[in-house]
């Protein structure tokens, strides 16, 4: 009795643990989905992964000031769709995810290149909801340097 106990208990903790690494690597594609949109510079396929209400917001260090700018979802999407000299490359590294259900957290390093050019480095935090229709990034935290 009790090795069928302990048996049914690896399952169900075998079964959870393969449920939130299945969270994690959908939560990470949605991470890499943005990223490519913004390289791209495609806001069809940016608004596919973010939600019309996430919110952006960044610490930016200049001049020995550090200061908190948020914006807005649309003003980002515009941006990005709006064809520009340079491509927009963010190098991420150091990806990590934590999930809970429909919930996830997301926290990586990066560097931001305008076309082969280095512009600044720093973290970005991101907050992810699995909704309906997949991961969707609901807020978006950055460093800027």
């Amino acid at each position: 009795m009790i090795f069928r106990i302990s048996c049914l208990l690896l399952l169900m903790a075998w079964g959870c643990a393969a449920k939130a690494q299945t969270g994690r690597r959908e939560a990470a594609a949605a991470v890499h989905a943005m990223f490519d949109a913004m390289h791209a510079g495609d806001s069809a396929a940016l608004m596919r992964v973010l939600d019309p209400q996430a919110e952006l917001c960044s610490a930016i260090e200049r001049d020995g000031q550090t200061r908190w700018a948020c914006g807005s979802v649309g003003a980002f999407a515009r941006a990005v769709g709006t064809p520009h000299d340079e491509v927009w490359d963010e190098r991420i590294s150091r990806l990590r995810i934590r999930t809970d259900g429909p919930m996830a957290s997301a926290w990586m390093d990066y560097e931001f290149y305008l076309g082969d050019r280095f512009s600044h480095r720093g973290v970005n935090s991101m907050t992810l909801f699995r909704s309906e229709t997949g991961w969707k990034i609901m807020w978006i935290s950055d460093t800027r340097r």
